[in-house]
C-alpha cells in the first residue's frame, strides 16, 4: 500500500514538539502545522505582534522549503490573534510575504490564549509543484 501522508522535517526551522508535524505533504498537498514568533528555544520574541508575524512568516518559509514548494504557492492561511487590536499592524508584515494579485484564501479569527502567550499563530495550506 502506498504511502498517502508524508512527514516533512527542517533542521533549519523551528522544531516541533512531539505532538505534532512541522508539516505533512498529502496529495500535491502541504499542511503546515501553526506556527507562532518564537526562537529555537520556544521563548517568543518581545516586539509584539510584527515581531511574531514575521518570525512565523520566516519558519513557514523554511517547512514549505523543505516540502518543495514556496509561499507562492500557499492556497489558504489560517490565523489565529489574540487581540484584534492587533488585527491592522499583523496584516501590514503579512502583506509583504504574498503577491497582492494572488493573496491565499484566509481566515483570521481572535482566540483567547495561544501557545507561551504569543500574540499570532498562522498556519497554512501550499500545492505542490
Amino acid at each position: 500500500m502506498a504511502t498517502i501522508k508524508q512527514k516533512v522535517f527542517t533542521p533549519e526551522a523551528n522544531p516541533p514538539l512531539p505532538v505534532y508535524s512541522q508539516a505533512i505533504t498529502s496529495k500535491g498537498f502541504v499542511f503546515v502545522s501553526g506556527n507562532i514568533g518564537c526562537d529555537r528555544d520556544l521563548k517568543v520574541y518581545e516586539g509584539g505582534v510584527k515581531v511574531e508575524t514575521r518570525a512565523a512568516l520566516e519558519n513557514i518559509k523554511k517547512v514549505l522549503k523543505a516540502a518543495g514548494t514556496t509561499l507562492d504557492n500557499v492556497i489558504k492561511v489560517n490565523i489565529f490573534i489574540s487581540d484584534f487590536e492587533d488585527f491592522q499592524s499583523m496584516n501590514e508584515v503579512y502583506k509583504e510575504y504574498f503577491d497582492p494579485q494572488q493573496m491565499p484564501a484566509r481566515t483570521c479569527v481572535q482566540v483567547a490564549v495561544l501557545p507561551l502567550k504569543a500574540a499570532v499563530e498562522i498556519e497554512c495550506i501550499a500545492t505542490l509543484p
